[in-house]
């Protein structure tokens, strides 16, 4: 039993360490999604509130 974990381990450990690139790219494609996820919130609430200023001064002129 001891000899089918310590393989295992020893096979996961090569098997991952030969696959980092693959790593970096999930965790590259991560920040892009989530740097997304901000802008278009930050637009989303300074659009309505642009727009809110707009039509006040709009109404104002």
């Amino acid at each position: 039993m001891l000899e089918t974990l310590t393989f295992v381990r020893a096979f996961l450990t090569r098997r991952l360490r030969l696959n980092d690139q693959g790593a970096t790219a999930v965790e590259y494609g991560l920040m892009v999604f989530l740097i997304a996820l901000v802008i278009i919130g930050a637009v989303t609430l300074l659009g309505s509130n642009l727009s809110s200023i707009f039509n006040k001064v709009a109404t104002a002129l």
